[in-house]
């Protein structure tokens, strides 16, 4: 038996993991897409490092596009096996990966007509549309804590995990030889305490641990002091300085979390009087979505259903689809707060408002999650000067601030707490991937001293042998 790291292998993007065994079963472990990576993202996206018609089937962590995104390729080149998610995260991840097929169409299509009067070869697209439709026959719901034997010698189940909803630990239990392996893949770890979803669920012993390292080095600030922090920003942005407030947010999860923060001043009494925007035709869809799976909703969050029967709304509020109308907002200079994908600010409309009020001293970007550090996002913490959007530089004026305390990724204390399932001395080994390298060698050292025996890096493609 053997496990090969194909993506999320010291960077914190592209998540797939490929568990081989010896009679030629295979199972995928995420199927994510790169993002942000620059120059090189494309070429990463176009080559797995193995042949998807050789995998058996897919277990699927959660629906972001970085452990998602590239199922429909997969199918593309030649996979016929079984997607298997929860149905939370199966109905995120159609919105998702329709949302991405249109985008790929439309850069394609605007690329290539450049390209065509240069006499240069046509771009084509990861994948279409159709090849979308066709990854949905694959897609099968799995129910925490339902086992699933996908044949004898394979057998797995989920457990939540709390990221975003559906999200879950992929647990695997392989029989090869007559011997029994267990490997238990975190996918992305959520945080305790969080004021919508349950708290990460423990899971069986395993012998064999993938770990997410996203913040492995670092500890978030109190998860509840973040509605006081997006309050203040509000306040000094729209109240005093009478400008913009615009925030870049993941369109599943963060989104989400905004919307019930602000929610939560509203029904304080706290929430100033002002225009609310969530631009972004894809956090509407996720947002009905989320709606609809209250199942994956905390205690608290469910008492409060019983009082507030949409905890994502509140006075002001305006869900924007048609892209006319979140043009209209950038000749709107009245105060108003814009909640806009994508998260780090590399793509979608929330780069379009930023490039036009990022030259105004009035108004604030508020990054509130990881940003790839080749990312907009990332440029932006850096405090530059003068940035470069779509090719043009520009002064930045605007202030730049973040709120660490936002994010939906376990922070060092939050990850050890997730293992503490586990008895250290019968883990042969954790793999550390999803994370910055100085990120990960760091936790790494934190692992060794929580009494984890044998720790690995992997590096891009790298394959290890598993007893």
């Amino acid at each position: 038996m053997k496990i090969a790291f194909h993506g999320a292998a010291r960077t914190v993007t592209g998540s797939k993991h490929l568990v081989s065994l010896t009679n030629g079963k295979k199972v995928l472990l995420d199927c994510g897409m790169y993002q942000g990576m620059g120059k090189e993202t494309d070429a990463l996206n176009r080559c797995f490092g193995f042949n998807p018609a050789e995998v058996t089937c897919v277990c699927l962590s959660h629906a972001h596009a970085d452990h998602c995104g590239l199922l429909p390729r997969l199918v593309k080149e030649g996979f016929t096996g079984k997607i298997y998610a929860t149905p939370a995260t199966i109905d995120v991840a159609k919105v998702i990966l329709q949302d991405s097929a249109y985008i790929q169409q439309q850069d394609i299509a605007f690329l290539n007509k450049r390209r065509q009067k240069e006499g240069r070869p046509l771009l084509e697209p990861l994948y279409t549309e159709e090849d979308v439709f066709k990854t949905f026959e694959h897609l099968v719901p799995v129910h925490y804590h339902q086992p699933v034997e996908v044949d004898k010698n394979i057998q797995f189940a989920f457990f939540n995990v709390g990221h975003i909803v559906g999200s879950a630990t992929v647990y695997l239990t392989l029989t090869e030889d007559g011997k029994r392996t267990t490997i238990a893949f975190s996918g992305d770890v959520g945080r305790y305490g969080d004021p919508i979803l349950h708290s990460p669920q423990p899971f069986p012993q395993a012998d064999y641990m993938i770990i997410e390292s996203t913040y492995g080095n670092k500890l978030h600030d109190a998860i509840d002091s973040y509605t006081e922090d997006l309050a203040k920003n509000i306040e000094d942005t729209c109240i005093r300085k009478k400008g913009k407030l615009i925030i870049p947010a993941f369109s599943v999860g963060r989104t989400q979390e905004l919307l019930y923060a602000l929610n939560d001043l509203d029904l304080s009494g706290r929430l100033p009087d002002l225009k609310y925007y969530l631009d972004s035709p894809m956090s509407t869809k996720v947002t009905d979505i989320v709606k609809r799976h209250p199942e994956c909703f905390n205690r608290s969050l469910q008492k409060l259903l019983k009082a507030d029967s949409d905890p994502f709304g509140f006075k002001g509020l305006k869900f924007i689809t048609d892209k006319r109308e979140s043009q209209s907002l950038n000749s709107d200079y009245s105060p108003m707060v814009i909640i806009s994908a994508s998260g780090m600010a590399e793509a979608g409309r929330v780069k379009h408002h930023i490039a036009n009020s990022i030259e105004n001293w009035r108004n604030t970007v508020l990054l509130i999650g990881y940003c790839e550090p080749q990312s907009l996002g990332a440029r932006l913490k850096q405090h530059p000067e003068t940035v470069n959007i779509f090719g043009m530089p520009y002064n930045v004026k605007a202030d730049i601030r973040t709120i660490d305390s936002m994010s939906a990724h376990a922070d060092y204390n939050d990850l050890c707490q997730y293992l503490s399932c586990q008895d250290q001395s019968e883990v042969k080994r954790v793999f550390v991937v999803h994370g910055e390298p100085a990120v990960q060698t760091e936790f790494k050292r934190r692992l060794l001293k929580k009494g984890f025996r044998d720790v690995e890096i992997p590096e891009l493609h790298q394959e290890f042998g598993i007893e």
